[in-house]
């Protein structure tokens, strides 16, 4: 990323300045409020009108009036001066019972709907001013993980789709197949001839498709009969049902919904590589307490998915 040559020729001082001088509209009171001398302010006042080439304050009378451009600057200064504070106001001590924050976190609804009430459950009883932000995960997201995890806190993502970034390890879950609870061409066992002549629900049927099992089965020289292509594990089983469809999703959400949707789980009948779910997360979180709260947080609610 290239440098900001406009920040590194400024006087960021002059923002904390200009701020209080566009509130005041004084200098005399806004030297009392910087704790600094009426000249002071008044040489850092000319320099940002040689800056923005205008006068910023003008007299009226007695007192001053910001200028149009100063108007404009007034709604912009409070809320950068917050931002530079949060860069510079760091602090090592984290207490989720009394912070405020928003994680973002980019995920299947697979692992929404099976780890997601743990976590939210743990974060509402420990951290009560905390709000998670969950976001679809979409072929885009990944593809570009390098860009998407630069403005969310992670992605929970099974191996196989991102590389060369910190990852937490999670959990494990096994590929299974769901077909219609009444389907009468389908016993109690699949057959790889029969996955091959079923018609398929599948995901995105893209290379970042989501679903190593998918992938698997092409690998040992089965094409997969596309017949519907969704964006998302749970509308899979509503699909299957009423139909002669096959899908593959994981075995947790696979019981979690079959009675719901009307579908059957059955074994796969290749050995599929089971699912490993991670968080991934970029380096510039490594030394934040924060993140580092919630990564040992999803690890623990990990833990009591894995063991129910």
């Amino acid at each position: 990323m290239a440098v900001d040559r406009l920040l590194v020729n400024l006087d960021l001082n002059l923002l904390v300045t200009l701020d209080v001088l566009l509130r005041e509209r004084n200098v005399t009171r806004a030297a009392e409020q910087l704790g600094c001398s009426q000249p002071t302010v008044s040489n850092a006042l000319a320099r940002l009108r040689r800056y923005f080439d205008d006068e910023l304050l003008h007299r009226a009378g007695n007192r001053y009036e910001l200028t149009p451009l100063a108007v404009q600057l007034a709604a912009r200064t409070p809320p950068a001066v917050a931002g530079v504070r949060r860069v510079f106001d760091v602090r090592e001590e984290f207490d989720p019972a009394t912070v405020e924050r928003e994680f973002t976190i980019i995920t299947s609804d697979y692992a929404t709907a099976v780890l997601g009430p743990i976590v939210a459950r743990l974060v509402a009883e420990r951290a009560p001013g905390v709000r998670l932000r969950i976001q679809q995960a979409t072929p885009d997201a990944v593809d570009h993980a390098p860009e998407s995890l630069r403005t969310v806190d992670g992605v929970i993502l099974p191996h196989g789709f991102l590389a060369n970034v910190p990852r937490t390890e999670l959990y494990e879950d096994r590929w299974v197949c769901i077909v219609d609870r009444d389907n009468p061409a389908v016993g109690a066992r699949l057959s790889l001839a029969r996955l091959e002549e079923m018609p398929w629900v599948v995901l995105f049927d893209r290379p970042t498709a989501f679903a190593p099992a998918a992938q698997q089965l092409r690998m040992i020289g089965v094409e997969p009969r596309v017949e519907i292509v969704v964006d998302g594990f749970l509308q899979m089983p509503f699909l299957v049902a009423g139909s002669d469809r096959v899908a593959l999703v994981q075995e947790r959400l696979a019981w979690r919904i079959a009675d719901a949707a009307g579908v059957r789980v059955l074994e796969c009948p290749f050995d599929a590589v089971p699912l490993a779910e991670a968080f991934w997360w970029h380096p510039m979180y490594r030394s934040d307490v924060a993140h580092a709260w919630l990564r040992e947080l999803l690890v623990e609610a990990a833990g009591q998915l894995a063991a129910t």
